[in-house]
């Protein structure tokens, strides 16, 4: 009797374990990758991390692991990885992938968004339709919309009007800033925001501009003698939207794929809040770290604009098809 009580316990362990077995087996993990810092409050690493939290609370056999700073990819590889999906899902600087698809420079135009409630107005625009649809055509989808204000920083002196960059070398992401910044008689040095820091560190950069959030979460203050906050001239607005491989994506059951867009709703409605505060948390960041904090009036906003008409602008309507239709279309939103 005991021999076979002990046999029934044995048959009861293996069955457990197939039972375990079988479960791990059908939980489907996907990665994100982004080159933002992880765990200290970068709210586009906070994004993704909600996005992980929601959907394993939702139980349907689904786990995201989240890989930060650049871990897994590094910032410029991740738009081909999602393309033929390797990587499943970022959030991910639009921009970065103009190279390949440069219509993509209209989400970091000089001037073009101004401020943070109409960035949001763009979303549901024919301007962002027009942005997506090629994005879907080369295989990702956007799960969660987001737009960052960003400023400007120096080590040598504030930027303010373009006479003010004269003679300096900055780093700026993406071809339509470069293009104006160059015209206005600065020399260009190009790389990922997550580089600023060593760079101006290392006397590579005299000056940079990219997001708030990475002013802050790159400690570049601890760099820059001046800072030149977005207030309200706000030039530089870039769109970084949570990203997922629409290979990925079409892998998944339709319970795992609600899950994924319920949990990328909440993750907006985050960032829509979070950002607002962003730009002055920077403010705040910098005056501490004994920074100059400055704004560009009106006269040094139109100024710049009148320079990028002639040189980003232009350029972009020469070179992208519909370029200058697509740019009237931005403009047209109110």
């Amino acid at each position: 009797m005991k021999k076979f009580a002990g046999i029934l316990r044995l048959a009861a362990v293996f069955a457990a374990g197939c039972v375990v077995a079988g479960t791990a087996q059908a939980q489907t993990v996907l990665k994100a990758s982004h080159q933002f810092p992880g765990g200290k409050g970068d709210p586009r690493d906070e994004m993704v991390q909600i996005i992980a939290r929601e959907v394993a609370a939702a139980d349907v056999g689904l786990e995201i692991q989240v890989y930060p700073g650049s871990s897994l990819y590094k910032p410029t590889e991740q738009w081909n990885a999602m393309t033929r999906g390797l990587l499943d899902m970022s959030s991910f600087p639009l921009d970065y992938a103009s190279g390949r698809h440069p219509i993509f420079s209209a989400t970091l135009m000089p001037g073009l968004v101004g401020n943070l409630d109409r960035a949001e107005r763009l979303n549901e625009s024919e301007f962002m339709a027009d942005i997506k649809k090629v994005i879907e055509e080369a295989g990702v989808i956007v799960i969660a919309d987001a737009w960052l204000s960003g400023a400007f920083a120096s080590k040598k002196t504030c930027v303010t009007s373009p006479d003010t960059i004269k003679g300096q070398v900055i780093r700026s992401a993406g071809p339509a800033f470069e293009e104006m910044l160059a015209a206005a008689g600065a020399s260009i040095s190009s790389m990922p925001s997550s580089e600023i820091y060593s760079a101006m560190q290392t006397g590579v950069l005299d000056a940079t501009n990219t997001s708030s959030a990475s002013f802050v979460s790159y400690r570049l203050y601890e760099q820059v003698k001046c800072l030149t906050a977005p207030g309200d001239n706000a030039l530089w607005f870039m769109y970084e939207p949570i990203l997922m491989s629409k290979r990925s994506y079409d892998r998944l059951s339709e319970e795992q794929q609600q899950a994924i867009m319920a949990a990328a709703e909440k993750a907006e409605a985050y960032f829509s809040e979070e950002i607002k505060k962003g730009d002055q948390e920077m403010v705040d960041t910098f005056e501490k770290a004994g920074v100059e904090v400055v704004e560009m009036s009106q006269e040094d906003y139109n100024a710049w604009l009148a320079i990028a008409r002639e040189s980003s602008y232009k350029n972009f309507a020469e070179k992208v098809p519909n370029g200058a239709e697509l740019i009237e279309k931005a403009l047209a939103v109110e």
